[in-house]
């Protein structure tokens, strides 16, 4: 392992240990029971060549006498030491992963809209879910292992040299070979690791993807496709797993193997002259200290695996943390906007990307009017809507809500003046009144009920089992298209924000429900400034101002008869899309 690579493996270790300081008892109760159970291993052990030389040749009798009252007690003492320090030590693990699971999904929740377009969902359940059980495995399974065994073998070694420094002089004359085929074993562990993480957030993110669209999927007949395309993910995540199987196994017989020709060059050398006054006790208990120590350096070689895992998924989940969150440069306050809105030469392109998305933007819009943003897909009509709510700022230009540029708004304050409805409902696996009231938890029930009334919710949900009550799975699984949209027009208006930005919200409808919806709406946007986009002229044609943009820029404005006589792009639209 370079010097880098155990830099930062010391650098996340001390990281991950400083999520434990709130567990710092329970950790030194575990250390505590582990340091005593590898104590009495030792104690056990040392006891062997007494046993032959004195008690068992019978040169002193009392020893046999208090040798079954030694067993009994150093093994309770071993059984209660063993559950305390596996006890508190997956206490502070779970407590740990847990506070570093939460602080990984409330940092995620936090991040720009920006993140969240680059990430895959899939990649980041696989951070939140798999490397945080790896954390685990680090921080208990492994730490117990190379504590417990550690000083364990130290004990060993320490009465090696007690009884006969010259044999054991032999046996650690093989250690800087063992501690080298570690230090090579632990990089490999390491990037093996970091490959299956990359390989479970692939197989993560590939099967959310088609889960989630199944339907196209069987639709279009693309099971073989997806089958096969799986398969490649699946077949690489095992390849990876046998690697680090491969590169375990191979680690522990080498290092067995090393270490018996130590063992065997020992016995050799007892049988010559220099080590005849060595007793008959003392050699068997080296001997055996030999033997007994092949078992802990099995698992140490092993544990390493679970603990360079557990750092490559501290690696994984740090890159994230180590994002900026959302960057909050507001410092005003605002209760309650009272309707204006204005975009002032406005010019935005995503980082990264040359293209500008929006080139000069400019209008304006009074409290209670209604501005439609209309024109082909990609011409920029959502992202307008995007710099209002500060998912994205504007590269140039300024986006202002009373006269105040929506930077110098504190986000919490600018995002509670609007209320969103979009095509693309979210729903969450709650109760129709919870859905509702999403925006509003403190919503009375009667309140909850005349939102619900006023978007027609209420006709259907009263023929569901619970009513309002009624869990509606997940993303509203169990409601059709036009009755999520409904929901979530009901969520808007039960907001009562000054705001109201309705991105394509009577698409996924149908005849009849389009008509209930546009009187909701009618009704919702008479006290509201309204920024409404729409394929469907039809829905925005009493609209205050109607703004035709095309390729990011703005070629027409004006109300719908102006458009019309105007006879422009917007009269084209309106021409192909009504005959």
């Amino acid at each position: 392992m370079s010097a880098s690579d155990k830099g930062q493996t010391w650098k996340n270790f001390k990281r991950l240990m400083s999520y434990a300081k709130a567990y710092k008892a329970g950790f030194v109760v575990a250390i505590v029971g582990m340091l005593c159970y590898a104590g009495i291993d030792v104690l056990f052990l040392s006891k062997i060549q007494p046993l032959i030389d004195d008690g068992l040749s019978g040169t002193d009798p009392d020893f046999m006498k208090w040798a079954p009252l030694f067993v009994v007690v150093c093994f309770i003492i071993r059984g209660i030491s063993h559950f305390v320090a596996n006890y508190c030590l997956a206490w502070v693990g779970n407590n740990v992963v847990a506070d570093m699971r939460q602080h990984f999904f409330e940092h995620v929740m936090k991040m720009p809209v920006s993140f969240h377009d680059k990430e895959s969902t899939g990649t980041l359940i696989s951070k939140l879910t798999y490397d945080t059980e790896q954390v685990l495995n680090a921080t208990s399974k492994a730490l117990l292992t190379l504590v417990q065994q550690g000083a364990f073998v130290i004990g060993l070694v320490a009465l090696m040299f007690y009884i006969s420094w010259q044999l054991s002089a032999i046996f650690v004359l093989i250690v800087p070979v063992i501690a080298f085929i570690i230090t090579q074993v632990s990089r490999r562990f390491r990037k093996v690791s970091e490959n299956i993480q990359g390989a479970m957030g692939e197989v993560t993110s590939a099967a959310e993807q088609t889960f989630n669209g199944h339907k196209v999927v069987i639709t279009f007949e693309g099971q073989d496709r997806e089958f096969e395309r799986f398969g490649h993910i699946n077949k690489n995540n095992r390849q990876q797993r046998m690697k680090m199987v491969a590169t375990r196994a191979a680690s522990v017989p080498i290092i067995q193997i090393i270490a018996s020709f130590a063992l065997a060059f020992i016995m050799y050398i007892v049988t010559t002259p220099v080590m005849e006054d060595l007793k008959a006790g003392a050699f068997i208990a080296v001997v055996t200290y030999m033997t007994m120590l092949m078992n802990p350096l099995k698992q140490l070689t092993n544990v390493n695996s679970e603990f360079q895992k557990g750092m490559a998924a501290c690696t994984s989940i740090f890159e994230v943390l180590d994002q900026d969150t959302e960057r909050d440069k507001g410092q005003l306050s605002l209760d309650r906007a009272k309707g204006a809105l204005s975009f002032t030469d406005v010019t935005f392109q995503y980082e990264g990307d040359e293209k500008e998305v929006l080139k000069g933007i400019s209008f304006n819009a009074e409290p209670g009017q209604t501005v439609a943003l209309v024109g082909r897909s990609g011409s920029g009509k959502s992202t307008a809507s995007s710099l209002l709510l500060r998912f994205y700022d504007a590269t140039s230009g300024e986006v202002a809500i009373d006269g105040i540029n929506v930077e110098e708004l504190k986000l919490k304050d600018l995002r509670k003046q609007f209320s969103y409805v979009s095509q693309q409902v979210v729903l969450f696996n709650d109760t129709i009144a919870n859905n509702i009231a999403y925006g509003k938890p403190d919503a009375t029930p009667e309140e909850i009920y005349e939102a619900a009334k006023s978007a027609h919710v209420i006709e259907f949900a009263e023929t569901l089992p619970d009513g309002l009550e009624t869990n509606i799975g997940e993303n509203g699984a169990l409601l059709s298209g036009g009755q999520r949209q409904r929901v979530a027009i009901a969520r808007a208006i039960l907001c009562d924000s000054p705001y109201l930005i309705l991105d394509e919200a009577t698409s996924a409808l149908d005849t009849e429900s389009e008509r209930h919806i546009q009187e909701a709406l009618d009704e919702l946007q008479k006290n509201r400034t309204s920024i409404v986009i729409a394929h469907r002229l039809s829905t925005i044609e009493s609209a205050d101002n109607i703004i035709v943009m095309e390729q990011g820029e703005i070629v027409e404005q004006g109300n719908h008869a102006e458009l019309v006589e105007k006879d422009g792009v917007y009269a084209q639209l309106h021409k192909i899309q009504f005959g």
